[in-house]
Order: C-alpha cells, then sequence, then structure tokens
C-alpha cells in the first residue's frame, strides 16, 4: 500500500437530531464539531437529515398512496383523447 494517498479512517458519531439518535462507527468524513461519547471519549460529530430511526421504510410508519384514485385518474385523462393511430 502507497504510504500517505488513503485517507484517514477514525472513529466518527452520526448524529440525527430529528428522531434523537446517534451511533458511532469508523469513516473517512469529517468535521469541525465534536460530541463527548458515552465511552468518555471525544469524537467528530456528523449531522444527518434522516437515519434508520426516522426513516419511514424502518420505522414502519409508511404513507400508502391512494393508487386507485392515480389509476382512475390517468383512464379519464387518456378516454378523452381516443384510440391513438399509429405512425
Amino acid at each position: 500500500m502507497k504510504p500517505d494517498i488513503h485517507p484517514s479512517y477514525k472513529p466518527v458519531v452520526y448524529r440525527d437530531r430529528a428522531a434523537d439518535f446517534a451511533f458511532l462507527t469508523r469513516s473517512t468524513a469529517t468535521s469541525d464539531q465534536t460530541i463527548d461519547w458515552t465511552d468518555g471519549n471525544t469524537y467528530p460529530v456528523i449531522d444527518v437529515q434522516i437515519s434508520s430511526a426516522s426513516h419511514p421504510f424502518w420505522t414502519g410508519k409508511q404513507r400508502l398512496l391512494d393508487t386507485e384514485g392515480r389509476v382512475e385518474k390517468f383512464h379519464a385523462k387518456y378516454a378523452r383523447r381516443g384510440p391513438q393511430q399509429s405512425r
């Protein structure tokens, strides 16, 4: 492995403020902000907008879409045009 060509791979805390959730992992990402972690050490912290704690897929709070209404709207829109002529 060539020296001095790879980024530094260090512990980093990713924090989702919306869900009040944070986890410690290793990453090449850096930040000027720091946080005191539960193990007593200080780590750089990166704030994210969404994580597994707040994403609808992982929380089970998915919105159901009205697909039947969309299909009816599609048929109503294109039924007015009549049959398409081939070119």
